[in-house]
């Protein structure tokens, strides 16, 4: 069994019984730390914001959820400002990430002038490139994650950049993520299984603001394998610096433990190939 002997941990807060079992069906251990937290629907938190973009307009919106914007439409039609929320969007220029996004604005009549061509943050920022960004506001539609690149790629063109979150989070448990921490900064873990976005910023916030974070990246490099189950977590870790990581095809979390299993085959298929050619010499 491919698995056997390694300890993998599940950051996941969904579907854990079946992801535990496809890992023990392999002969691992499944590890349960989630780095999910809490998404929450945030009404009264992003009403002001929402009031002043009504009030105020924006050159440009953003939007990188389909879920998002559904439900900023809702809260305005709580508010009575419904037509006056559209009319803000048909009166700025719009951007959007991922292809449920672009459908729920075709739905209220918004052709997007740019973009992703492939569900990522990074396939955003290439489609807003060469836009003129300087001094304009941008109103940017965020889900929990709050998408520091997309941010930071904004703040440098000269935007003048408001967040917008009608969903907002609530970190994991401190103290799981600290023991994850540890876990991995000793290697007593061997892979670690991310789902979504939210739980690499979840680690990763966390072992920067306790100084792990070099530790940390140190042991995702050799030691530890990072498993995103998409495009989206992937990105994440590669914007935290991690680039040791692998990814299903197909972004199931089924495939994702497959893929996962794959590689440990693979691996000590390679160890057993040297020990042989070693052995020969």
């Amino acid at each position: 069994m491919s698995l056997a002997g390694k300890k993998i941990v599940l950051a996941a807060s969904r579907k854990l019984e079946d992801m535990s079992l496809l890992v023990e069906k392999q002969g691992g251990v499944a590890l349960v730390r989630s780095l999910q937290g809490t998404v929450f629907l945030a009404e009264k938190e992003v009403e002001p914001s929402l009031r002043k973009l009504i009030t105020e307009g924006t050159d440009v919106f953003i939007f990188t959820t389909s879920i998002g914007l559904n439900t900023l439409v809702d809260i305005s039609e709580k508010l009575g400002l419904k037509d006056s929320f559209l009319q803000t969007i048909k009166n700025s220029e719009v951007a959007a990430r991922g292809y449920k996004t672009v459908a729920a604005l075709k739905k209220i009549g918004i052709n997007p002038i740019a973009v992703d061509e492939d569900g990522t943050t990074d396939g955003l920022i290439r489609a807003l490139r060469d836009y003129p960004f300087e001094g304009k506001k941008v109103a940017v539609q965020l889900h929990g994650d709050r998408a520091p690149r997309l941010i930071q790629f904004l703040n440098d063109q000269g935007a003048i950049v408001e967040q917008i979150l009608p969903y907002q989070h609530i970190p994991p448990n401190s103290e799981t993520v600290e023991m994850l921490c540890k876990e991995i900064i000793t290697r007593e873990v061997q892979a670690i299984c991310f789902t979504t976005a939210i739980q690499v910023r979840s680690l990763f916030d966390f072992a920067k603001s306790n100084h792990y974070k070099d530790e940390v990246v140190a042991a995702f490099q050799q030691g530890v394998l990072a498993v995103a189950v998409g495009k989206v977590t992937a990105e994440a870790l590669r914007e935290e610096g991690i680039v040791n990581y692998i990814a299903p095809q197909h972004e199931r979390m089924g495939a994702m433990i497959i893929e996962l299993s794959k590689y440990f085959k693979e691996e000590k298929n390679e160890r057993s190939n040297t020990k042989s050619t070693s052995t020969r010499s």
